[in-house]
């Protein structure tokens, strides 16, 4: 009977050496409004509007202080219109 149990035991801690103990906390998508509150430590990625014309989708990706990933999504107006007086 003792060898059942540490055989059981072993197991246990044999699959909990091997688990996943990644913390993968998910993405904060931050909302859309006329005052976003942004801690921005790090700029990951975004949208480029240098040959876009007319207001257009734009998304930034950025770490806050606490290393968080955050994903903004936005309209901006872009900046490649050539013909504008």
């Amino acid at each position: 009977m003792k060898k059942i149990i540490f055989a059981f035991a072993a197991l246990l801690a044999t699959g909990s050496a091997f688990a996943d103990t990644q913390n993968t906390a998910p993405v904060i998508h931050d909302k859309t409004g006329f005052f976003v509150h942004m801690d921005v430590d790090k700029v990951l990625s975004s949208t480029d509007i240098s040959q876009q014309c007319g207001v257009i989708p734009a998304r930034l990706d950025y770490l806050d202080h606490q290393g968080r990933e955050h994903v903004l999504d936005y309209q901006v107006e872009g900046s490649g219109c050539t013909n504008d007086h």
